[in-house]
């Protein structure tokens, strides 16, 4: 009896503690222990909002997207005894080494693993139906989740302009990165229940958050020109040899971007295998010292002082002296004498010292600051830079000659071309743009604000400007090369020693040529440029060739008639 007791006892204070703890899990914590479960059994899925496309200004796609799958396996329902045959029929459909796949499904400490991402639908539904050879069906547990691929149809167009997307589906480079939240949209959602295995459980209920798709992106960058304006400079950047090479078109009464060429170019299909140099967008990113296509900003600053006029006559020698440095002219020449036009068509260093000096180092720096140099130039700009222009108070003896003809203060191609659509455009400087507007889903086209005007130099001063780089593409001057029959062409040549970052020196030459046409009532302004080339060096041989390719295909491609002509027919591809 005594024995009985003490196990009734004893068990009553087991079936107390059952009792409690049941009372604590069904009444007092039934709340905590219902949402544990809940939250065990809820499954979340990503519903991908649609990317937006990139256009050009006409509406031709530069990138868009496309519906994708994306593959993955549960490793632990494969048999290690299947693993090898299952690992040769993925890696024969997904374009993977057997070696990879089988390495995924040896896992036994996931349920979850990708096997690759972008596969077309209906190369995924084949994968999904094809049988395991030694199995007679399909592989277990493969699923293939609704997605999208970006596609860039052209190529290396506009590469490292237009930019690339990661795994995430953001934006890493270019207009892809700079313009994301407009073109990503917003994800949505889709709430269900499931069982251990992930299958949905049947009879339960489900909420769904629907994705918004991004919007479409319009850039002022024209398709054909873009595609001009690559083949001019890749060619050029070939033939001499040089480390890389940018064009830019810039319409004159607006700034919009027309072109914006860089050599070597990133193939956007192949990103992954581009070094990362190519990723940067050259042309207003790549910071070099302009040389003699900056005096133009001297002159300005010297005519719009009063200090000299386009007839203004100066004794030139070949050199100068600059506090403990001789400087000198381009070429060697016996003393003559020269009006301030003529020293600007024959690109004279010492003339342009000598107007500098007239002006002074802070009338020179603030027209610089005036022209956008040490700023960045234009909004949603991929990779823009601001150059180097350090304070007039900071600037050596010397420097306050050199910079007057583009030494000692660095530049990037877009500020250098934004100086010309200034001078163009009657003195009046617009920021440059390269996003025309977006389109939402709905259609609803958003059009981007248009760059703000600032006047920089008066019309006069401008108009005095222009001539005299006319001059500079005529017979006597630098840039006959840039030239183009039945148009009146301004420009000007720029040969500048060229510092390498790596080096810590100078070492080679940048040669550029930037202009504009028709010079009576300019349309267009285009920059060439080409870094360290090997085999020559001055503008006026090397840059003011593709300067005129470029123009020439644009005004066509534009129907800008020559002057005091009526318009010509637009060029085609075939005819290029």
């Amino acid at each position: 009896r005594r024995r009985i007791s003490i196990g009734l006892i004893a068990m009553t204070f087991v079936l107390s503690i059952f009792a409690g703890r049941l009372i604590q899990m069904q009444g007092l914590e039934s709340k905590v222990y219902e949402a544990a479960a809940t939250k065990q059994r809820l499954h979340v899925e990503e519903i991908p909002a649609k990317r937006g496309s990139i256009t050009d200004v006409n509406g031709h796609e530069l990138a868009h997207t496309v519906e994708a799958r994306d593959i993955s396996i549960d490793p632990t329902k494969i048999k290690p005894a299947d693993r090898q045959a299952v690992a040769s029929l993925l890696a024969g459909h997904l374009g993977r080494p057997v070696e990879d796949i089988a390495a995924k499904l040896a896992r036994t400490d996931t349920r979850y693993q990708l096997l690759a991402r972008g596969i077309a639908p209906a190369a995924a539904d084949r994968l999904l139906k094809e049988p395991v050879p030694s199995l007679k069906k399909p592989v277990p547990s493969l699923n293939a989740t609704s997605t999208f691929r970006r596609v860039y149809p052209g190529g290396d167009l506009a590469g490292s302009l237009i930019g690339f997307i990661g795994d995430d589906k953001d934006g890493l480079t270019g207009i892809e990165q700079v313009k994301n939240t407009v073109l990503a949209g917003r994800d949505g959602k889709l709430q269900i229940e499931t069982g251990r295995d992930r299958q949905r459980i049947p009879m339960t209920g489900s909420q769904r958050t629907p994705p918004v798709d991004g919007s479409d992106v319009r850039l002022t960058i024209d398709r054909d020109i873009q595609w001009a304006a690559q083949r001019a400079i890749a060619d050029q950047v070939q033939a001499v040899n040089a480390d890389s090479g940018t064009v830019i078109v810039m319409d004159v009464r607006t700034a919009d971007v027309i072109a914006m060429a860089n050599a070597p170019e990133l193939d956007l299909a192949k990103w992954r295998e581009a070094p990362a140099a190519h990723y940067l967008n050259r042309a207003a990113a790549d910071v070099f010292e302009p040389g003699s296509t900056n005096k133009v900003i001297t002159a300005a600053a010297a005519i719009e002082a009063g200090v000299v006029e386009p007839e203004t006559v100066f004794h030139v020698k070949d050199h100068v002296q600059c506090y403990d440095r001789v400087l000198r002219d381009a070429h060697p020449h016996p003393p003559q004498d020269m009006t301030f036009a003529e020293a600007m068509a024959q690109s004279s260093n010492v003339a342009t010292v000598m107007a500098a000096r007239k002006v002074g180092s802070k009338g020179l720096y603030d027209m610089l600051k005036a022209f956008g140099f040490g700023s960045r130039p234009g909004k949603d700009m991929p990779g823009a830079e601001a150059g180097l222009l350090p304070d007039h108070t900071k600037w050596s003896g010397s420097q306050s000659c050199t910079i007057a003809y583009g030494q000692g203060v660095s530049v990037t191609a877009l500020q250098m071309a934004s100086v010309y659509q200034t001078i163009a455009n009657g003195g009046v400087k617009i920021e440059p743009r390269i996003v025309a507007g977006s389109t939402a889903p709905d259609g609803t086209f958003t059009p981007a604000g248009p760059g703000k005007k600032t006047r920089v130099i008066s019309t006069a001063t401008a108009k005095e400007i222009s001539a005299m780089l006319e001059e500079a593409v005529g017979e006597q001057g630098t840039g006959e090369l840039a030239a183009i029959p039945g148009y009146r062409v301004a420009g000007k040549t720029g040969t500048a020693n060229r510092y390498d970052a790596e080096l810590g020196r100078y070492d080679g030459y940048t040669a550029s040529f930037v202009g504009f046409t028709p010079a009576e009532a300019p349309r267009l302004v285009v920059l060439s440029v080409l870094q360290n080339p090997k085999k020559g060096h001055y503008g006026g041989q090397l840059a003011a060739p593709v300067f005129k390719d470029v123009m020439t295909f644009a005004l066509k491609s534009r129907k800008i008639p020559p002057t005091g002509s009526a318009a010509s027919p637009a060029p085609t591809r075939a005819e290029q």
